[in-house]
């Protein structure tokens, strides 16, 4: 069973930081390129940022540029957001996605909110 688990969301404060996770398992994690998007009530759901699925190469929405980082170890089959300077227009459930094109293969984790305000 196919499965891609978010946690680290939380309430924070302007300016704070947080790290989410996402765990990916029933599928091969190192084969998927890892995406993070986040969707505000009332919008459409916004690609954030990206890996490849070595890691190597990595792309940000510019409103995150600077501020988050995307990282992944695929020894634990991990994707993270390091998400500093947080704002509270970054208020938003936040979800990981994992793709692979050759197989056509796409999968949602379930989401985990995040709440910036003083």
């Amino acid at each position: 069973q196919v499965q891609l688990v978010e946690s680290g969301g939380g309430l924070v404060q302007p300016g704070g930081s947080l790290r989410l996770s996402c765990v990916g398992s029933g599928f091969t994690f190192g084969l998927f390129a890892m995406r993070w998007y986040r969707q505000a009530p009332g919008t459409e759901r916004e690609l954030v940022a990206t890996i490849t699925t070595d890691g190597g190469s990595t792309t940000y929405a510019d409103s995150v540029k600077g501020r988050f980082t995307i990282s992944r170890d695929n020894t634990k089959n991990t994707v993270y957001l390091q998400m500093t300077s947080l704002k509270p227009e970054d208020t938003a459930v936040y979800y990981c996605r994992a793709i692979r094109a050759a197989s056509l293969s796409a999968y949602w984790g379930q989401g985990t909110q995040v709440t910036v305000s003083s």
